[in-house]
């Protein structure tokens, strides 16, 4: 997730900690990625403003900060130590070796498959079990790939108004219109059709009534148990919770490693974790389990984390995690009161995850990019939201929501995988077309609920 500050006119400085030298500068972008690299292209190439951009890693936004459990006794571990999050550029070696891996999250989806081919044994810690599908990845013919560029245009706006920014043309309307026998069949067909198609293309009320989320839910179920040989293991391995209100993994072969020899998995839900030791761990029944190697996929401190991360004050010194300690409070989820000239691409209480991300972040760098004209143009040079009008977007935000079956589930979309943090819906669910026409008004109204401020004399006195 990137973030823009646009430097005013009096202070259109940074400071270049590295060099322990001063530059002048009109933005500063936090963040390398999709979004920081885009909106470096569109201040410096489109708009011809001297841009600076910084980078602490070279990695995902959103979703980049990791949520690591502080187990009692946690560096006392003497063995390797990994993170999913944080994986080595040149990669690990497990052959002959005993792994011990907590979390089974997207992350873990994938990885467990391959590391489970080279470790002698494995063994996996899961606390809740996912509703996850075939990715179903493979080769690219070529009169595909051409067909595709041919028509790359249509194909791109095709998916702008798409809710989730990708289309699903084989999505119906509701479970109920259909027999059992077609319900299945169309069920096995988005199956097959592999990556989201089930969860977001199947059937238009799988997300919003319980009793057609009820169907879809026991048919992976029996994906699964079809999958994994040993009944026990098979049944651990099937979620309880309503289908897809969980972020829905993808998966290759992930259900199918359960049926080798050199793989255990461990209920952590109901016997958990009661400390990490030099060897490995204890469960709190006091079975103990020594490893080589221990691999954390234990997911995010998403949204809110990798901002807070920059340690930001706004206005008075206030913190943005001391203002937002009841949550995100934002305006389209783009700015914060009392942080001025201050844009989060793709944050939290905008379509964000859950809409195609690189669609997300050019809708977010172009609707940026030409507030920043309006000021320019205007001799404006401070804009925030009103403080009243971040209280009335968090109120559709979660209202959206709860019209859906999604904050019925704890999850990273509320902050609720993290101890302490404060419970919040922090994804705007009306798609993303729905979302740029939000933007859009409020840009062509003169960026009603916004406050626009030019630099008081006494500033620009300071400045000169």
């Amino acid at each position: 997730m990137a973030t823009l500050l646009q430097q005013t006119k009096t202070r259109g400085l940074t400071h270049d900690y590295t060099k322990n030298t001063t530059i002048h500068t009109d933005a500063v972008v936090v963040g390398a990625g999709f979004a920081g690299l885009y909106m470096l292209h569109t201040l410096r190439d489109k708009l011809g403003m001297k841009a600076e951009v910084f980078e602490t890693a070279d990695g995902v936004g959103t979703l980049s900060t990791a949520a690591i459990p502080n187990y009692p006794g946690k560096d006392s571990f003497k063995g390797e130590v990994y993170a999913t999050s944080r994986w080595p550029h040149e990669g690990v070696n497990f052959t002959g070796k005993t792994l011990g891996i907590i979390g089974t999250g997207a992350s873990a989806i994938q990885a467990i498959p391959l590391i489970a081919e080279q470790a002698r044994h494995l063994t996996v810690f899961q606390r809740t079990p996912n509703y996850a599908t075939p990715l179903q990845n493979g080769p690219m013919e070529e009169a595909e790939a051409n067909a595709i560029k041919a028509n790359y245009g249509p194909l791109r706006n095709e998916a702008r108004a798409a809710l989730a920014g990708v289309p699903f043309p084989n999505m119906r309307e509701s479970i109920f219109n259909d027999t059992p026998e077609q319900v299945q069949q169309h069920l096995e067909d988005c199956w097959n059709d592999g990556g989201f198609a089930l969860w977001l293309g199947s059937y238009g009320d799988v997300l919003f009534d319980e009793k057609a989320n009820a169907i879809v839910a026991e048919f992976v179920r029996n994906k699964i148990r079809a999958r994994v040989n040993d009944p026990k293991t098979a049944e651990l391995l099937c979620p309880d919770y309503l289908y897809g209100t969980k972020r829905q993994p993808c998966e290759t072969n992930y259900f199918e490693t359960y049926n080798r020899d050199n793989v255990s998995l461990v209920d952590i839900k109901s016997n958990s974790i009661r400390r990490i030791n030099e060897q490995g761990l204890e469960l709190g029944n006091e079975d103990g389990y020594k490893f080589d190697c221990l691999i954390y996929s234990t997911g995010f401190d998403a949204f809110t984390g990798p901002l807070f991360k920059l340690n930001l004050k706004g206005r008075n010194g206030l913190r943005l995690q001391d203002y937002w300690n009841e949550g995100p409070r934002t305006n389209l989820g783009l700015m914060s009161n009392g942080f001025p000239n201050f844009f989060m691409i793709t944050g939290p209480q905008s379509p964000s995850v859950l809409f195609n991300m690189p669609l997300g972040i050019e809708q977010h760098v172009e609707w940026i990019a030409n507030t920043i004209q309006h000021m320019e143009a205007h001799g404006i040079d401070t804009i925030e939201p009103e403080k009243a009008i971040e209280d009335e977007w968090r109120e559709v935000v979660e209202g959206i929501a709860n019209s859906t079956l999604l904050p019925k589930t704890n999850t990273w979309y509320t902050g609720s995988n993290i101890p302490g943090k404060p419970r919040s819906f922090m994804v705007y669910l009306g798609g993303g077309a729905a979302y740029k026409q939000v933007c859009d008004e409020v840009a062509q109204s003169g960026y009603a609920g916004f406050v626009l401020s030019k630099a008081t004399a006494s500033q620009e006195a300071v400045a000169s």
